[in-house]
């Protein structure tokens, strides 16, 4: 019988995160039938010998070279037979109720296109990107220059992050994180996969946008939670990392919002990303260095998956 949910997770030399996040997802408490399907980007930690010998159920894809996010995601898809595709990053653990309770959510809301839960942070707090407004020009302002801040509770200035609204109930909002994004089949052969001009950042953004032109809703559902294992550290990140970062928002601009805008909008957000990426470069090139002997497993998930690491969660456009 075809699974009911096929679960996609993607792994660059996170060989321990990866493994961890395979160990809860085959704990799952759930009735329905699921599959698993890894994509390993060329890692060189050993993790395709460690994922097929702990793990051999799991459908394991071999690159040759690291094709990004939305590349390996959508060889798995083309794989994938569950009536839902879960996107999942290889640095999360999922409950042992949070399969069945979005499946059967999704099986409810037969007019929602793409659902996610709360996502939890190791601290306790809310990776607030698990909920999100579309970055026009506008909200992207509100929140890099922290007028979003200033005014926590008005939903003008904080239509990026929707801090003003409950993250204890669920609703409809216009994008989820791609760290967990349940999608439904007939959503993805109507709207098609993730967008591969997005090597590293923006693909889930882009995606959900693609969703909700179609008109499909997505939900944000709170009535469960994973645990995302990002963290964040001001030492100095791969120059390719942060330009990635920033290239995802000339693109998705480029995309859906520059024939919406006259060419003084458009003028001023190609260059504050500008401003913007030189002043990242900057501050990256005078942090310290990492340490050889300690890795960062929160830079190793955004290098390979495009894993929400601190720099994900900053204003895209």
């Amino acid at each position: 019988m075809k699974p009911d949910v096929s679960i996609l997770i993607l792994n660059y030399n996170t060989c321990r995160l990866t493994l961890d996040c395979l160990r809860s997802v085959y704990d799952s408490a759930t009735a329905y039938r699921y599959e698993v399907i890894v994509v390993d980007n060329h890692s060189s930690d050993g993790s395709v010998e460690a994922i097929r010998r702990e793990f051999p159920q799991a459908v394991l894809i071999a690159n040759e070279e690291n094709v990004g996010f939305a590349r390996g995601n959508n060889q798995a898809m083309k794989m994938a037979a569950g009536r839902y595709v879960l996107l999942l990053n290889s640095d999360t653990v999922v409950m042992p109720e949070t399969l069945d309770t979005m499946i059967r959510f999704m099986d409810e809301r037969p007019d929602i296109g793409a659902s996610g839960c709360k996502i939890i942070l190791p601290d306790g707090s809310l990776d607030k990107a698990c909920k999100r407004g579309f970055p026009t020009p506008s909200a992207s302002f509100y929140y890099a220059f922290g007028i979003s801040k200033l005014f926590p509770d008005n939903p003008r200035y904080n239509g990026y992050q929707l801090g003003y609204l409950d993250p204890d109930q669920d609703y409809a909002v216009d994008a989820l994180v791609g760290a967990f994004m349940m999608v439904r089949r007939e959503t993805i052969a109507e709207v098609g996969g993730l967008d591969e001009e997005f090597f590293m950042y923006g693909e889930d953004l882009d995606w959900c946008y693609r969703i909700k032109e179609a008109g499909w809703g997505i939900w944000y559902y709170p009535r469960t939670s994973i645990i995302h294992l990002k963290g964040g550290s001001a030492r100095r990140r791969p120059p390719k990392i942060i330009y990635e970062f920033h290239r995802a928002m000339i693109l998705f601009h480029r995309k859906h919002y520059q024939a919406k805008y006259n060419v003084m909008v458009n003028g001023a957000v190609y260059a504050g990303v500008g401003v913007k990426l030189a002043a990242a470069l900057l501050r990256n090139a005078l942090a310290p260095k990492r340490p050889d002997a300690t890795p960062v497993p929160s830079l190793a998930a955004a290098e390979q998956t495009g894993a929400r690491s601190e720099t994900k969660s900053e204003v895209r456009l």
